[in-house]
């Protein structure tokens, strides 16, 4: 029924040369995160060439699938594994004091009807079966964006320019749509309609944030969840994704404001959207792939910005792995990752621009594969060195020999691991010295348990085990010389590129610190490690004192009086009492209602930053000695 209001009335979503004209062109940019003009805020001159001139966002994408090629596709990966984490695809989170960048938005007709007055007519026409007055406000309202507004904004000619209010009365839009599928079918088609001739009229122009307002309330019809309404539900997608950066920044913002319910039903919306077009039940209702390669990319496009809302939401709406699209782990993901990889300097769309949606059995396979071919590739050039040097060839020169000394072992795989600097990305072999056998697996394990048993040995002193939280932690413990940690980083990445489980248990904070950043930085000098943690990510390491300092932010009384605290922090450091300033004269400085969260934002930047960073330091370059490659990036 639907699929055919679309074939008899909006053939221009389909045929080449109407849909050129007038819905969003595909052109090239360069960079992810340049898409759609940057304009400064307006001035009067710059509103006045408005009025001369229409410019228009686009959003250019291809998704590549085996034997179809494409000329037209997403920003550029470059080639460089630090240049790929530069250009990848990001949600920027802008300041709240962006504004809307034109004078003012047309003048939004007057509606009057309310929540209350639209659930009356509901429950009328339920009992008579007169639907006239309901079919005639959804004919209305989903006419145009300006009609959107005038019936869900709070008052219709208000600006509501910030971040933090969308200015929709979301209970409004919340009851159409949970009555919009319980109507007659002529009026689901009537706003099937609507929507067509919204996205084909408003097009062309400058955004403004009313069509921002409508675009969020578009994106939530619940009728975009039957497969006969993809064509519209894509050109939809595929405007949102079009807009600028700061246009995101708006509708990432607005995401987070939505219930619960609401925003997972967005997300699975998207997910059996992307599903459905990788794997279509009937291959038949939907156009060939070939024609409508850009569905997938504005899904993903727009999933991300769900995905980023999700992340600077107080309270996550959803688990991360809620993001993950399980229906990848069935596509050629290795070939997805060697486009992303190999062509740096194309626009081509890929998976691993996107991280967040792929599950971990995909990374984990992509580590692994990319392991296996770093491994051959170092082999293989070892004995070409060889050869061309006219040398003896020896087997051993594939392999990353470690000989140890079971009574000296920290020591020897120290000095081990700092001579063979230059083949830690061959295959690992150990031997024990003294010892005969060969090394099929067994003793590399055993080499890996042995040295962690001893490494993370409270006696020992490199790290600290929580009982509470279940994970170790790095001491805070202050020494001359930090090359034990480097190799403990080595061994973790040595475990990873030998796909060798450890038992060890870092908190999922560990893994923030050593992706930021995700490569080694060129300047010796630039910090490492220090990536920005919340009250959340010390739950996970030190929960008794997360809840002090939790139950210190929600105090009700006189902060300053009952607390009597400083900013100033007290930490054992081998037996010893040492107290640190969380700022300049932070000791003279008492904890107040007015400042306790900036208190609690630094302490907390002590305990899991500052307080270990050369530790962590060492840690993280250790582990990207073994582990640096762009499988690492696609895993993040």
């Amino acid at each position: 029924m639907l699929l055919n209001i679309m074939r008899e009335n909006n053939t221009q979503l389909h045929q080449g040369e109407r849909e050129r004209d007038r819905l969003p062109p595909i052109s090239n940019h360069s960079s992810g995160t340049d898409r759609g003009p940057k304009l400064p805020y307006p001035s009067l001159n710059l509103i006045s060439n408005h009025k001369k001139e229409a410019g228009s966002h686009s959003f250019s994408s291809q998704f590549i699938l085996p034997g179809i090629r494409h000329g037209r596709d997403l920003p550029p990966i470059c080639p460089d594994v630090r240049q790929k984490h530069q250009h990848r695809i990001t949600i920027d989170i802008l300041s709240p004091e962006v504004r809307a960048r034109f004078a003012s938005d047309p003048v939004i007709p007057i509606r009057t009807k309310t929540a209350k007055e639209f659930q009356e007519d509901i429950e009328r026409a339920t009992v008579s079966g007169d639907w006239k007055h309901v079919h005639d406000f959804y004919l209305t309202t989903f006419d145009s964006f300006l009609e959107l507004n005038a019936a869900f904004k709070k008052e219709a000619n208000a600006p509501f320019n910030t971040i933090e209010d969308s200015g929709i009365n979301t209970k409004f839009v919340n009851a159409v749509y949970d009555a919009l599928l319980l109507t007659p079918p002529d009026t689901q088609r009537a706003v099937l309609k609507g929507i067509i001739n919204s996205l084909l009229r408003e097009w062309k122009g400058r955004r403004t944030k009313d069509d921002l307002r409508a675009y969020f309330i578009l994106v939530q019809n619940p009728q975009c969840t039957s497969p006969a309404t993809y064509v519209i539900y894509a050109h939809l997608l595929r405007q949102i994704a079009s807009l600028a950066e700061a246009d995101h920044n708006f509708l990432m913002h607005w995401f987070k404001k939505l219930s619960q319910k609401r925003f997972k039903q967005l997300v699975e919306r998207l997910h059996f959207f992307i599903s459905t077009r990788l794997f279509p039940a009937k291959p038949e209702e939907l156009p060939p792939m070939a024609k409508c390669y850009w569905w997938i990319p504005s899904a993903t496009k727009v999933l991300s910005l769900l995905n980023a809302a999700n992340s600077i939401s107080c309270t996550p709406f959803m688990p991360f792995v809620d993001f993950y699209n399980l229906t990848l782990d069935h596509t050629d993901f290795m070939e997805d990752y060697h486009t992303w990889q190999t062509h740096g300097n194309s626009t081509r769309f890929t998976f691993c621009q996107f991280p967040f949606i792929l599950s971990t059995v995909v990374k984990k396979a992509i580590i692994q594969k990319d392991s296996e071919q770093q491994m051959i590739s170092m082999a293989r050039q070892s004995l070409v060195d060889k050869v061309s040097r006219r040398q003896r060839v020896d087997m051993s020169l594939l392999f990353l020999n470690i000989k140890v000394r079971r009574l000296q072992l920290v020591s020897d795989s120290l000095d081990e691991l700092a001579r063979n600097r230059a083949d830690l990305k061959k295959k690992l072999k150990v031997t024990f010295v003294g010892e005969a056998g060969l090394d099929m697996g067994g003793l590399t394990k055993e080499w890996f348990l042995l040295l962690i048993r001893q490494i993370f040995h409270t006696d020992y002193g490199m790290f600290t085990f929580f009982k509470d939280s279940h994970c170790h932690w790095f001491s805070s413990w202050k020494c001359d010389n930090y090359s034990e940690f480097r190799l403990v980083g080595a061994l973790m990445g040595l475990a990873v590129y030998n796909s060798i489980t450890l038992d060890i248990r870092f908190p999922p904070c560990v893994y923030k610190k050593l992706l930021t950043p995700p490569v080694v930085p060129c300047d010796p000098d630039t910090p490492v490690g220090m990536a920005t943690l919340t009250l959340d990510d010390l739950q996970q390491v030190m929960p008794d004192l997360a809840h002090g300092l939790a139950e210190l932010l929600s105090y009700e009384g006189n902060v300053e009086e009952d607390f009597c605290t400083t900013f100033q922090v007290s930490q054992e450091e081998l037996g010893v009492i040492k107290s640190y300033n969380l700022k300049p004269g932070g000791d003279k400085i008492p904890v107040t209602n007015q400042n306790r969260k900036e208190y609690v934002q630094l302490y907390v930047d002590f305990l899991l930053n500052k307080s270990i960073y050369r530790q962590f330091a060492a840690f993280f370059y250790g582990f990207h000695s073994v582990c640096a490659s762009d499988a690492l990036l696609a895993a993040s």
